[in-house]
């Protein structure tokens, strides 16, 4: 199915009616998995034509994905990544995670924003970020599908090459989220040291139920559940 490639209509927006010059795309991946990190790209991309094809990244095959994304660690102006951990995630939950993984890729760029399209409809970024939230950012932005294509290829890169012996997770062909074969290996051998301890998963793993984390919210933020989805054997 053909897909309307993303343009430049918000960063124009932007540079109209608020005087920012620099604009950078930000887009996530990883909020869904089970193990490993929160990976957040930060993307500079100026005003110019974008490599064919680019789109957010979830509708790419994973040989066009990776071609693309070898293209624009070339193309953008500058782009940076920034990562929340396992244990962060448990520690602040998932929505002050994707904050603080959101922040150190923007405070890893070499110039400082002076606006950020935010992928969604929820502003996680807040103060002092200059943020407008586009919903399908990632489908309609260049400078947020670039971001998503980089940290998709990226975090799944991570994924691939965790130390350790953990080859049952299969952690190269799922990148941490909940395929059957990891699904399968959970029950069987339990959570890695790259898994979020704080997770619905663990409640229906009998024998793994002891190492799960209870984090007690200060309060909660809109999205703070997404993606924190039980077992269903």
């Amino acid at each position: 199915m053909p897909y309307e490639p993303p343009t430049h209509t918000v960063e124009r927006s932007i540079r109209a009616t608020t005087g920012a010059k620099v604009i950078a795309g930000v887009d996530e991946v990883g909020r869904g998995a089970w193990a490993g990190p929160v990976t957040v790209c930060a993307a500079i991309t100026g005003l110019r034509r974008p490599p064919a094809g680019l789109t957010d990244s979830k509708l790419l095959s994973p040989k066009r994905r990776n071609e693309i994304a070898a293209e624009l660690e070339s193309w953008v102006t500058a782009h940076a990544l920034g990562h929340a951990s396992p244990e962060e995630i448990d520690q602040l939950g998932m929505t002050a995670a994707l904050r603080l993984a959101a922040c150190r890729a923007l405070e890893a760029l070499p110039v400082r924003p002076d606006a950020v399209i935010l992928d969604g409809k929820h502003d996680y970024l807040g103060p002092p970020w200059q943020v407008r939230t586009v919903i399908k950012g990632d489908r309609s932005c260049i400078a947020v599908a670039a971001a998503s294509v980089i940290a998709k290829v990226r975090r799944d890169a991570m994924m691939a090459e965790l130390p350790g012996d953990f080859a049952d997770f299969a952690f190269a062909a799922n990148a941490g989220y909940p395929s059957p074969v990891h699904k399968a290996a959970l029950e069987e051998l339990g959570p890695t040291p790259y898994h979020r301890l704080s997770w619905a998963y663990l409640d229906a793993l009998p024998r793994w139920q002891h190492l799960k984390k209870v984090r007690v919210p200060v309060g909660t933020a809109e999205g703070e559940s997404e993606g924190q989805l039980g077992f269903d054997f």
